[in-house]
């Protein structure tokens, strides 16, 4: 009996160990099926929008060369989802350009985003935008389960090579709302073989041919009611259509499969369409409001390769800049033996459409005649028809490969008066050995607005161009310093002091107005530009108008045409005492101040000491004389050397005469001041 009941234990024990052994076996092989799969991170191409993208947060790797221009960024720190979400990541300084891991996370949209350069990217502005989303490094945050594949908004598929080919699909789209039910992710895996050959037929049949093809039938694409495919630009989930809507007819049920075959054969949604006109424009960036002119080198000397590097160079100027109807305009110049426009100011108004139409630029060969190019684009390029812009300051860039075939100082000089920025970038320039072939030595400092340094840039090679894209734009834009962009038409602060004594009497002293109105109409007046202001005396003296009152061209004539004549005697220092204090004490720092005296005969009072306070405050003082003035009065009034700032005539009738002499004698001057 008790090896009976041995025996029973013995058996028991073995069944509990057989159940134990066969109990952690099948734990741990239920442990291999619940073990998480490992993640494995989702790779995308440098111009995948942050927009297309549904998961809300997601990591990604981009590949190298994501730092392209091309790849538009637009925002600082927060980016617009229509931004490249690897360029905002090598903006940003997560990335390089050489790629890697990033994680991304969507954020509420902005009412604006800064544009920015940095890391080698040039961000824009845009001012607003539904969605944005931020970059960080790529550290997994716990808690979260990041997708390995992602879901995108967009249905379209990439296009087959030509030919007959099989073409398999594989991705995720979202499916339309239905009310009282979750939308669901619905991945489409189908393998159709499609015959690009008959893409451009296509014929109406009814649905059931398309549904259920014979065996005669073709397994053409047919077109369909576009939308079952339509597509919500400002939603973030795609519609394909709903398999389970009530008003599926039976039998059409697989209809949603053969989309990708339509989409695959030219049939694309409204959302693909419309996202090219939709795209955002910068309007450009406001505080860098000028109206440039590149001047680029097309001689035979440089040939395509380097010709190449210098429209590269030119499109990193353009992305850099934010070209825009609210900021700079850009055209292009090409030089050889002589110049000719490639495109206008107004011709593109923004960085993209500028960077295409420099791409299309061809070398049109020749010397390098950049004199003849400065000329033609003073004369001819900074005009109202070419989009040139009233008040805003004129620059013009030289590219030039080695030194010209023609000299530059007088066609620079014309242009400088003209109010022309000049900036000279000379790439590889003459060795010792080589400067007895210059034309013109030292020819880029007689060529530049100013010859401190500013305007200039020497650049040892053409692959070093890029380094000074950055210089370049920051100088370009700081108009404060675009010292050119004043002339001897828009800078100054004239007051016209007029005798109104009794010897002149009525008609001659309408005559004098007219004279006053012909000097006037030679400037270009603005509250920013050249101001006059008019003071008329005798005895006593009266302030007509001073240089805050009008403000447009206008407005001045008919102020002057306005001047009432006083009658009396002749005091022309108290005339100039009255000036200075009740004038030119309101002028501008900035502004040359320029006193235009009238009187046609001798004063009454000592002119002297009126005229030595007038030199001591920097009023430089022209003396018109007629019939009775005395000359040596008159030489004592006027600035020295007085030869250039007196005048007479002997009677009224010919004070017109003297207008364009006046204008000239006061440009040379103008235009006679230290350049450094």
């Amino acid at each position: 009996m008790g090896i009976v009941v041995l025996t029973m234990k013995a058996s028991v024990i073995e069944m509990f160990l057989v159940l134990l052994v066969t109990g952690i076996h099948s734990n741990k092989e239920m442990a291999k099926k619940s073990k998480r799969p490992k993640f494995t991170v989702p790779q995308i191409n440098c111009d995948i929008k942050a927009g297309k993208i549904i998961n809300p947060e997601f990591i990604v790797k981009c590949p190298a060369g994501c730092q392209d221009p091309k790849y538009h960024v637009y925002g600082t720190g927060v980016y617009a989802s229509y931004s490249s979400v690897c360029g905002a990541a090598v903006h940003s300084g997560v990335l390089d350009n050489s790629g890697g891991k990033i994680l991304v996370q969507k954020v509420a949209g902005q009412s604006g985003y800064k544009g920015s350069y940095s890391n080698g990217v040039q961000s824009l502005s845009l001012p607003r935008w539904r969605e944005s989303f931020i970059v960080s490094e790529s550290k997994p945050k716990k808690g979260v389960t990041y997708p390995s594949a992602l879901t995108y908004s967009s249905s379209k598929i990439p296009a087959a090579k030509a030919g007959k080919c099989s073409y398999e699909t594989t991705k995720a789209y979202q499916k339309a709302s239905v009310p009282g039910t979750t939308a669901q992710p619905v991945t489409l895996m189908q393998v159709f073989p499609v015959s690009l050959e008959t893409e451009a037929a296509h014929t109406n049949l009814p649905k059931s041919s398309l549904l259920a093809p014979s065996a005669t039938s073709s397994l053409r694409p047919q077109p369909m009611d576009h939308r079952s495919w339509e597509m919500d630009f400002w939603s973030t989930t795609a519609y394909t259509g709903s398999r389970n809507s009530p008003s599926a007819n039976p039998g059409e049920t697989d209809l949603w499969k053969l989309e990708p075959v339509l989409l695959d054969a030219g049939f694309v949604p409204k959302e693909e369409l419309s996202t090219q006109a939709l795209e955002p424009v910068s309007q450009g960036d406001a505080n860098c409001k000028v109206d440039l002119s590149f001047l680029i080198d097309g001689s035979s000397s440089i040939g395509k390769r380097r010709f190449r590097l210098q429209k590269q160079f030119l499109a990193d100027v353009v992305q850099a800049l934010d070209i825009g109807p609210s900021g700079p305009l850009m055209g292009v110049v090409q030089y050889g033996d002589n110049p000719a426009t490639q495109f206008n100011l107004k011709t593109h108004m923004n960085s993209r459409d500028l960077k295409a139409a420099i791409e299309k630029i061809t070398l049109r060969g020749g010397l390098s005649n950049a004199g003849r190019a400065i000329s033609f684009v003073t004369k001819n390029f900074f005009s109202k028809a070419n989009g040139n812009r009233n008040g805003v300051p004129n620059v013009a860039v030289v590219v030039l490969d080695g030194w010209p075939t023609d000299k530059v100082e007088e066609a620079s000089r014309l242009s400088r008066e003209s109010g022309i920025n000049i900036f000279f970038i000379t790439i590889e320039a003459a060795i010792e050995n080589e400067k007895q072939y210059v034309v013109e030595p030292n020819f880029a400092n007689k060529a530049v607005c100013r010859t401190n340094g500013y305007y200039l840039f020497n650049v040892q090679s053409w692959f070093s161009l890029r380094k000074i894209v950055q210089p370049l734009v920051k100088r370009i834009c700081d108009t404060d310093r675009l010292a050119c962009s004043k002339t001897c038409l828009n800078s100054a602060d004239i007051g016209f002091v007029i005798d109104g004594s009794s010897s002149v009497g009525t008609g001659n002293f309408r005559t004098v107005l007219q004279f006053v109105a012909n000097l006037s109409k030679e400037f270009e007046i603005s509250d920013t530009d050249t101001r006059i202001g008019a003071v008329q005396y005798t005895y006593e003296q009266r302030l007509e108008f001073g240089f805050d009152k009008y403000h447009t061209k206008a407005d001045i004539l008919n102020a002057i045409k306005s001047v009432g004549y006083w009658s009396g005697g002749t005091s022309t220092g108290a005339a100039i005492h009255y000036a200075l204090e009740q004038l030119f004490k309101k002028s501008k720092p900035n502004k040359q101040k320029l006193m235009i005296l009238i009187t046609d005969g001798r004063s009454y009072d000592d002119v002297r000491i009126a005229a030595m306070a007038a030199h001591q405050k920097g009023v430089i003082t022209y003396a018109i004389g007629v019939a009775w003035a005395a000359q040596d009065e008159l030489d004592i009034i006027a600035t020295h050397p007085a030869r250039d700032h007196s005048f007479f005539v002997d009677e009224f009738d010919n004070l017109y005469k003297s207008v364009p002499k006046i204008i000239q004698n006061i440009c040379t001057e103008f235009n006679s001041q230290p350049r450094n």
